[in-house]
């Protein structure tokens, strides 16, 4: 049996002249609200300034015409409040939710609430909602509350379906069963993507309806209860990349960023990016920006057992730091083509691209990972970021892919991979193929402290050599022999990446061919000069090692050229290859649990890069892949 109690007289605002307000629904946005009541997003937010920098959640009530002038009258009124005791697992959010009342009337109603919850506790609530959206037990005294108010229209909800969130449940499995999206899951629950799925919590699972519908004071939300043995196959929605005619253009204001125009118009990164390719040069008051009008996913939407992708990359929009954005652009390229490449064959993904920043204002960028809800992580670029990124994701053990940062203290991260490879792994192969090539002559290392490390490992497998470290190619100088007169051959090994340095160690080696019979060249670095002086550089004998390398008469390596080209009318930068390659292979290895570690064994090539992973005592797994080139005569 009910008891209810009245409390003391309570003083609430009366307008004169009563706005209208609109409740937001799933996929709405300030955009489409606005066009649905005929608004600018000007007027939207000079009635709504308090949302202009949040997410819009489902439920929230937003003010879409005001006429009149309101006064102010103080009134008498009752208020009936009661109250409920709190169940096993039942959170302050699930009862606000379950009873449509705010988080804030409610500690407003229970000031002495804490941040926790125990079973059984008392919570006083408006006795109306109780009667309506549940029933409730009252044994507390009359609670006396006096606080303006501001009246506002009788809020409904949709009918919704409600399910019991069990031990071990997933987003993959719910969604699944339900046969709706990750998505939408979220939005039928604000907050439970910050959150987590907590065991004992109900969630909405099904809602609908565009016009909202009262339930009923007798009416109870239905509970579902999931069948493991019955699980209906997902629906997948192919999204098309191409903009749609009715896609909407806005005009950039002072003080917009990045961040504020994807929560404005609900899209993504990606999506902004590939409509707008003069983001390349900064985001600019006063620019025109097309705007793709659905909120979907670029590449593919499915129920929930999609693998969950972030890339990290360092476009700089919102901090002014362009420095490092035509890199970001160029590998973004890349990844997008290997996503799609791998769409097209079954696999199912959700890409969320993130703004790594500047290395200043990378803490921001973390905000926007789900850690509950991630699989791969892609990025950062910078190795201070990488430990940042590593410490945020600790707890979940989130694979990472660095594709830039190698640093042996980057080594104790057991969910670390590293794709670069690091050049002392070069310096010791090109040692080897020193020592196996040697025939007693002068041995001349150009360079410095890879120079040094070419040394120490030739001195202890080469028995008294005759090594001369330089620093100029030049300094490379042919003996005479005293018997017959001729000139001796030399071993020249190149342990620079200088360009300048390479350039004229390649010129070098091309006089000492035609000089001398017999010289041998080995580089620990490629260069192009090496591609346009082959044939000179075969008769020097020149091995040198190559972490990327193109095979322009692969099958494969034409059609992913050809792909790449017709999408972007251009050839791939070394930064699209980089992308390409750490995508294709990162999705290769995936499966549909995400457990990219169960495939780190194989070795494989993609478009250029070889990945060959050792994992290190440490921990973290780093490519050791290369390629020997040799040039003959």
């Amino acid at each position: 049996m009910k008891k209810l109690f009245i409390s003391a007289l309570s003083v609430f605002w009366l307008s004169a002249s009563a706005q209208k307000t609109h409740t937001v629904i799933a996929k709405d946005n300030p955009y489409s609200i606005s066009k649905k009541y005929g608004l600018t997003l000007d007027q939207f937010y000079a009635l709504n300034p308090d949302i202009k920098n949040k997410t819009l959640d489902i439920g929230d009530i937003v003010v879409i015409s005001k006429a009149g002038k309101n006064v102010t009258e103080t009134v008498t009124t009752k208020t009936t409040t009661g109250q409920i005791a709190v169940k096993q697992g039942q959170s302050l959010y699930a009862i606000s939710r379950d009873y449509h009342v705010s988080l804030a009337d409610i500690k407003k109603l229970n000031p002495e609430l804490g941040e926790g919850l125990q079973i059984g506790q008392k919570i006083n609530l408006p006795a109306a909602n109780i009667k309506k959206y549940g029933a409730a037990e009252v044994t507390a005294e009359p609670v006396v509350q006096e606080k303006k108010h501001e009246e506002k229209p009788l809020v409904t909800s949709a009918k919704s379906e409600n399910y019991l969130v069990q031990p071990k449940d997933t987003y993959y499995k719910i969604t699944k069963k339900f046969n709706i999206s990750q998505k939408d899951l979220f939005r039928m629950n604000p907050g439970l993507e910050e959150k987590g799925l907590q065991p004992g919590v109900p969630i909405v699972v099904g809602s609908g309806s565009v016009a909202a519908e009262a339930i009923k004071p007798e009416e109870k939300p239905k509970v579902s209860k999931i069948d493991d043995t019955s699980v209906e196959q997902p629906k997948r929605e192919t999204i098309k990349t191409e903009a749609a005619a009715d896609d909407i253009t806005y005009t950039v204001q002072p003080g917009d960023t990045i961040f504020g125009i994807l929560n404005k118009f609900g899209v993504s990164l990606d999506q902004l990016i590939e409509l707008n390719p003069q983001l390349s040069n900064g985001l600019k008051a006063g620019m025109v920006l097309k705007i793709k009008k659905s909120s979907d996913s670029s590449f593919i939407k499915s129920s929930g057992d999609a693998l969950n992708v972030v890339l990290l990359l360092p476009f700089g929009f919102d901090t002014n730091d362009a420095k490092y954005r035509t890199a970001a652009l160029d590998f973004l390229t890349g990844a997008k083509l290997a996503i799609q490449r791998n769409v097209a064959k079954g696999q199912k993904l959700n890409i969320n691209v993130i703004d790594e920043g500047s290395e200043s204002s990378f803490q921001k960028a973390l905000t926007s990972i789900n850690k509950d809800n991630t699989d791969l992580i892609v990025g950062p670029f910078f190795k201070s970021d990488v430990v940042e990124l590593m410490s945020y994701v600790s707890s979940k053990k989130i694979p990472v892919i660095s594709p830039f940062a190698n640093s042996k203290d980057l080594y104790k991260y057991g969910n670390l991979i590293i794709i670069e490879t690091d050049a002392s792994i070069y310096a010791e192969r090109i040692a080897k193929e020193v020592s196996d090539s040697y025939n007693g002559e002068k041995i001349y290392i150009v360079g410095d402290a890879y120079a040094e490390d070419i040394r120490t490992r030739l001195e202890k497998s080469l028995k008294k050599p005759n090594i001369n470290i330089v620093t100029s190619p030049n300094d490379i100088q042919v003996d005479k022999n005293m018997m017959t007169g001729q000139s001796a051959p030399v071993i020249a090994v190149l342990a620079s990446d200088s360009e300048a340095t390479k350039s004229s160690f390649t010129n070098r080696m091309v006089s000492l061919g035609k000089e001398v019979s017999g010289v041998k060249a080995f580089s620990m670095f490629y260069s192009n000069d090496f591609d346009k002086k082959e044939a000179d550089l075969g008769k020097v004998n020149m091995v040198y090692i190559m972490d990327r390398k193109i095979n322009t008469d692969g099958n494969f390596e034409k059609e992913v050229l050809a792909q790449y080209n017709a999408k972007f009318c251009k050839s791939p930068s070394k930064y699209a290859v980089v992308g390409f390659d750490v995508m294709n292979d990162a999705l290769s290895r995936e499966n549909s649990k995400g457990e990219i570690f169960r495939q780190m064994g194989k070795s494989q090539t993609h478009l250029a890069t070889k990945f060959e992973y050792e994992k290190t005592k440490e921990g973290a797994y780093v490519n050791k892949g290369y390629r020997v080139i040799r040039l003959n005569p």
